[in-house]
């Protein structure tokens, strides 16, 4: 019996989203949709610039936690955060949500790590991330009792970045799989692909990691190719299990040879799609470490990424257990 159904492991950001128009991204030199690495003075001057905003406590892999949780699943998080109020926040928004977080506190330097995330009419997110405290995570960090009893250790891609971070997840695998547990990453977005490609495939060929989450632009990038389904049968070779979101398309999910196709909630009005992914691999995850068959898990992925998009930030603000009763899924 184990006593975490999903550990993530990530960059502890607290995300501050604003509305913005097209030309600002044009105007402020930010790559739509992408995932910009920034310094401290230019997160300064765009905090500067930005409308009115929300601040709440984010990160991929917190967001895919706060999501199990939601699920009624028993999620832990290991993260960086600085002893500063930005930090504060984030740990007692994590602890709210059910989560299990106990990652020890930097001094107070560098800061909490933050996201700029500007949200544009379409819905889509271009993210301007200063990582400040999570560069500091490491392998001392690693909690060997709480990664012993979680039955899927999951790290996002974005952790590549921080060098000290690459020896905690692997350290995360060493353990997990000596205690007969799995581990899962997400290839968190495309330009992540480009810089960790070689780093990313080896892990997958390893067995470091079992199962994969991507979406249709991360699938292709990792293979350097333009057609999807000979990504989807590469990936399949590659990893014991993945699944692969397809936007309004719904989601693949991929074990050996089998294929299952997932389609996606209906949804009429995108407000933003902060969260999508790592809402779908809270979905996904909830499902599999509770025994659901994987068509199933697909579809608790889809319902959670479709719930998020409509709505202002990645965390849900009512139970996704509740909706899923509501649409029978959970009975």
């Amino acid at each position: 019996m184990t006593k975490f159904d999903v550990l993530t492991v990530g960059n502890a950001i607290v995300d501050i989203i604003a509305r913005c128009e097209e030309d600002f991204l044009v105007d402020n030199t930010i790559t739509k949709g992408a995932m910009n690495l920034i310094d401290a003075d230019r997160s300064a001057l765009l905090y500067s610039r930005m409308g009115p905003a929300i601040e709440m406590s984010g990160g991929s892999a917190g967001n895919t936690a706060a999501g199990v949780a939601s699920f009624g699943g028993k999620a832990a998080y290991f993260g960086k955060v600085s002893n500063d109020k930005l930090g504060e926040i984030f740990r007692h928004d994590m602890n709210a949500q059910g989560v299990h977080f106990a990652t020890r506190p930097l001094g107070g330097t560098p800061p909490t790590a933050t996201s700029m995330i500007f949200v544009t009419p379409d819905g889509e997110r271009s993210m301007n991330t200063y990582l400040g405290a999570c560069v500091e995570l490491g392998p001392e960090d690693v909690q060997e009792d709480v990664v012993a009893q979680s039955r899927v250790t999951y790290f996002e891609g974005y952790l590549w970045d921080p060098p000290r971070a690459k020896e905690a997840i692997r350290e995360c695998a060493r353990i997990a799989h000596a205690h007969g547990q799995e581990t899962s990453m997400t290839l968190s977005d495309s330009f992540c692909v480009d810089r960790y490609r070689g780093e990313f495939l080896d892990l997958m060929r390893s067995g470091t990691v079992d199962i994969v989450f991507a979406n249709r632009t991360e699938a292709l990038s990792l293979y350097q190719t333009s057609d999807f389904d000979t990504a989807l049968t590469q990936l399949a070779k590659d990893c014991k299990l993945a699944a692969v979101t397809m936007s309004e398309h719904g989601s693949m999910i991929l074990f050996g040879d089998q294929r299952y196709l997932v389609e996606p909630l209906k949804v009429d009005n995108v407000v933003d799609t902060t969260g999508a992914g790592d809402l779908y691999a809270a979905g996904f995850l909830f499902g599999y470490t509770n025994g659901f068959e994987l068509a199933d898990c697909g579809r608790l992925g889809s319902l959670a990424a479709g719930l998020v998009i409509q709505q202002i930030g990645p965390r849900m603000q009512s139970p996704l257990k509740q909706a899923a009763q509501q649409v029978g899924i959970i009975l």
